[in-house]
C-alpha cells in the first residue's frame, strides 16, 4: 500500500511545486523598462513612423536609379492596306495611321501582312547637378522621416514612464483611502459603543457615521481615477486594460544622479525640427537646379518587313503577298543617333515663385524651431526647480506622518477614556490620511521630476538607468 501512494504523493509534490512557480510568475510586477519595450513596440504610431522611413528609403533607390537611360523594344506586326494619298494630316486627339505606298488615282483594297521591330534609348546623361539635388532632397527625406522615427518613440517613452508613475500614485492612494476606511470603521464601534453606554453624545455617532460614508466615497473616487490611469497605460502599450502588478520600489528610493550635461540641441525632438530646416533648403536648392537644361543621347534601330514588293503599283504591277511569313520578314533597316540638349527656358519664371514659397516655409520651420528650443529650456529649468522642491519634501515628509500618526494614536487613547471630543478625533484622522497622501507622493514627485528633466534635456538614459 505504501509503494503505491508514494508515487502519487510525489506526483502532488510537483504539480504544488509547479503552482506555486507559476503563481510566482504572474505575480511578478511589470518593471518599467518592460513597459518602455513593450509599448515601443507596440504601438501603432511607432510602426507607422518606420513604414514611412522604410518607404522613403525606397524612394532614394529609385530616384538613383532614375539615371539609366530609357530603354524600349518593341515587336509589331500587321495587316492591313497602303494606300498613298497627297495633302496635309493632322491627327489631333486620334492616333493616325503609318501607312506608306505610291499614290493611285483611286480606292484599292490591296492587302498584305507588315511588321515593324525596333529598339529605342534615350539617355539624359548630365543634368548640371539636377539628379545630384533630387538624390539629396530624396535623401534628405529618410533623414526627416529617421529624426520623426527617433523623436516619436522617445516622445512615447517619456509617455509611458510618466503613466507608470501616475498609475503607481493611484494605486498608492487607493490603498491610503482604503486605510483611511478601516480607520473610520474602528473609530465608528468605538464611537457607537461609548453612544450605546451614554459615555458620549449622540451626535458623535452621526458624526461617525458621516466621517465613514466621507471615506467610502474617497475610496471610490481614488478607485476611479485609478482605473482612468490604468486605460491609459494600457493604451500606451497596445495591450487590454488589466490590473497592472508595478514595480514599488520608487516609494522607497530616490534617484542617485540628477544632473545631466546633455545640451537642448540633442534633444530628438529638437533634431526632427532641424531636420525639416535642413529638408526645406535641400527643396529650395532642387527647386534652383530644376531649371538647369540636360543633355540626352539617344538612339533608334527600326527594322520593317511589307508583304508589298518594291516594283508594287496598284494599276501596272500590283505584285504583293497575302502570306503571313512574306510579311513579317524583315527586308529594311535603319538607325538613328544623336545627342540633344534640351532647356525649357520658361521654367525660370515659373520655378521663381516656387523657390519664394519654399524659403519662406524654411523660415516658418526655423520659427517653430525656436518656438520648441524655448518651451525646452524653460522646461530644463522647472524640472530643477521641481527636483530641489522634492526633494525637500521627500526629507519632510516623514516627520508629518510620524507626527500625524503619533497624534491620532493619542487623540483615540484619549477618546476612548472621554478626554476628548469627537471634533478633535476627526481632525487627527483627516491629518494622518493627509499625510500617507502626502508621504505616498512625495517619492513619486522626485522621479517625475527626473522624467521632465530628461524629457527636457533629451538624456532620457538619465532616467532609465536608475530604473528597473
Amino acid at each position: 500500500m505504501r509503494v503505491t501512494t508514494l508515487p502519487v504523493i510525489i506526483m502532488v509534490l510537483l504539480l504544488f511545486e509547479l503552482y506555486n512557480s507559476a503563481r510566482a510568475q504572474s505575480s511578478s510586477p511589470l518593471l518599467l523598462s518592460e513597459a518602455i519595450n513593450t509599448g515601443l513596440k507596440n504601438y501603432q504610431s511607432i510602426k507607422a513612423k518606420k513604414n514611412y522611413l522604410d518607404a522613403s528609403a525606397a524612394l532614394v533607390q529609385n530616384t538613383r536609379n532614375e539615371y539609366l537611360p530609357n530603354v524600349i523594344a518593341s515587336v509589331q506586326q500587321d495587316y492591313g492596306t497602303i494606300n498613298g494619298q497627297y495633302g496635309p494630316l493632322g491627327a489631333v486627339g486620334v492616333p493616325g495611321l503609318a501607312s506608306s505606298g505610291p499614290v493611285s488615282a483611286s480606292q484599292n483594297w490591296n492587302a498584305s501582312f507588315g511588321s515593324l521591330y525596333f529598339i529605342n534609348t534615350n539617355w539624359e546623361f548630365f543634368t548640371f547637378g539636377r539628379l545630384r539635388s533630387k538624390i539629396n532632397l530624396a535623401n534628405a527625406q529618410v533623414q526627416r522621416d529617421s529624426a520623426d522615427l527617433v523623436q516619436e518613440q522617445f516622445v512615447h517613452s517619456v509617455k509611458i514612464a510618466s503613466a507608470y508613475l501616475n498609475l503607481l500614485t493611484t494605486q498608492k492612494l487607493v490603498q491610503n483611502a482604503q486605510a483611511n476606511l478601516d480607520r473610520a470603521l474602528s473609530v465608528k464601534q468605538v464611537v457607537t459603543a461609548r453612544t450605546r453606554t451614554g459615555l458620549n453624545a449622540g451626535v458623535d455617532s452621526a458624526i461617525a457615521n458621516a466621517e465613514v460614508s466621507r471615506a467610502r466615497l474617497a475610496l471610490i473616487d481614488a478607485r476611479n481615477n485609478e482605473l482612468q490611469v490604468r486605460n491609459q497605460l494600457a493604451q500606451f502599450l497596445n495591450v487590454a486594460p488589466a490590473a497592472f502588478a508595478l514595480d514599488t520600489s520608487f516609494f522607497a528610493a530616490i534617484p542617485a544622479e540628477t544632473k545631466t550635461n546633455a545640451a537642448v540641441t540633442q534633444n530628438p525632438q529638437i533634431k526632427f525640427f532641424q531636420s525639416r530646416i535642413n529638408q526645406s533648403d535641400v527643396t529650395t536648392a532642387y527647386l534652383k537646379r530644376s531649371i538647369l537644361p540636360g543633355v540626352n543621347l539617344f538612339g533608334v534601330f527600326q527594322t520593317r518587313g511589307s508583304g508589298f514588293d518594291h516594283t508594287y503599283s496598284p494599276a501596272n504591277n500590283p505584285k504583293y503577298s497575302q502570306d503571313y511569313l512574306d510579311g513579317i520578314k524583315p527586308t529594311r533597316s535603319n538607325y538613328v543617333a544623336g545627342l540633344a540638349i534640351t532647356w525649357n527656358i520658361t521654367s525660370i519664371a515659373k520655378i521663381k515663385q516656387q523657390v519664394k514659397a519654399q524659403q519662406f516655409i524654411t523660415e516658418a520651420y526655423r520659427n517653430e524651431y525656436d518656438q520648441v528650443n524655448t518651451q525646452l529650456q524653460d522646461q530644463l529649468i522647472l524640472a530643477d526647480q521641481r527636483m530641489e522642491n522634492s526633494l525637500e519634501s521627500v526629507q519632510e515628509v516623514p516627520q508629518q506622518y510620524q507626527a500625524a500618526a503619533d497624534a491620532f494614536l493619542q487623540k483615540s487613547v484619549l477618546y476612548k477614556n472621554g478626554l476628548t471630543n469627537i471634533v478633535d478625533l476627526q481632525q487627527a484622522l483627516f491629518a494622518l490620511n493627509r499625510a500617507e497622501t502626502d508621504r505616498s507622493v512625495a517619492y513619486i514627485n522626485v522621479w517625475q521630476s527626473l522624467l521632465l528633466k530628461a524629457a527636457a534635456s533629451g538624456d532620457f538614459d538619465l532616467f532609465l538607468r536608475q530604473v528597473k
